[in-house]
């Protein structure tokens, strides 16, 4: 679906939300009601027609607009094959991460040696899977849903293990804007569900604060790594000093 098809579709909802038949817009617009399906149908709407159409939602153009874009279909997941493609080639990965972190063209060439035209490029093949739109003027849009995740197992996963979690706990943690902590314990099936709740809650946080950050200039903003983990665990050292089970009752018994 088109951007205009997607603002059409987000006028109809809202008219219908409204109470608001076709007669009613055509008398506000000063219209005829065939006049009106026309403009609809063809989404030929020019900016004052739709200034109009926002007074009598009672929206501003901004606030349609954002509805527009919040409507879009988002990605929450690649498939195997594309996480691959990914991989395979390190700056493709380096775009990859930083449009999906809202940088622009500019941003990038001007941070890490890329050319613009090889930027494009990479753009042009997350455009084509789905994780952005290349907007005129070559503005990038990510498209991925607040939960998009990375395949349990996939290869993002293996690379992160492999190349990124040492590189990221290789650090004291000890300077104010980082933290680490670590616990352990021993919790009820129905204490470690509560657990899971809120450490989906605190990802979800986190996702809203980059969404918040995302119209600051990139020299006020922080590439931030947030690694939650969470499993049964019994440290190597504990688990080669357990017994085989059943050991100690047979002794006992002989």
């Amino acid at each position: 679906m088109t951007e205009i098809a997607r603002l059409v579709a987000t006028l109809k909802h809202r008219f219908k939300a409204a109470g608001l038949s076709y007669r009613d817009v055509a008398h506000a617009l000063d219209l005829s009601e065939a006049s009106v399906k026309r403009l609809l149908g063809n989404g030929r709407i020019t900016v004052e027609r739709l200034a109009q159409i926002c007074d009598l939602l009672g929206l501003t153009m901004g606030e349609l607009l954002h509805e527009v874009e919040t409507s879009t279909p988002r990605l929450h997941t690649l498939t195997p094959e594309q996480e691959a493609r990914l991989v395979s080639d390190e700056k493709f990965l380096l775009v990859t991460v930083c449009a999906l972190n809202h940088w622009s063209i500019d941003d990038l060439v001007a941070t890490y040696r890329l050319t613009a035209a090889e930027c494009i490029k990479y753009l042009l093949a997350l455009d084509r899977m789905g994780l952005i739109k290349l907007k005129p003027g070559n503005r990038i849009q990510p498209l991925v849903a607040r939960d998009f995740d990375w395949l349990p197992g996939g290869p993002i996963r293996q690379y992160f293990s492999q190349h990124g979690l040492p590189d990221f706990m290789d650090s004291r943690f000890d300077t104010p804007d980082e933290s680490m902590g670590f616990i352990h314990g021993m919790l009820t099936k129905g204490a470690l569900s509560q657990l899971n709740d809120e450490l989906f809650k605190l990802r979800s946080k986190f996702a809203a604060l980059h969404d918040l950050s995302s119209s600051a200039p990139l020299p006020e903003r922080t590439g931030t790594a947030l690694v939650l983990a969470m499993r049964a665990w019994e440290p190597q050292a504990f688990r080669s000093l357990r017994r085989a089970a059943g050991g100690a009752f047979q002794r006992k018994s002989r």
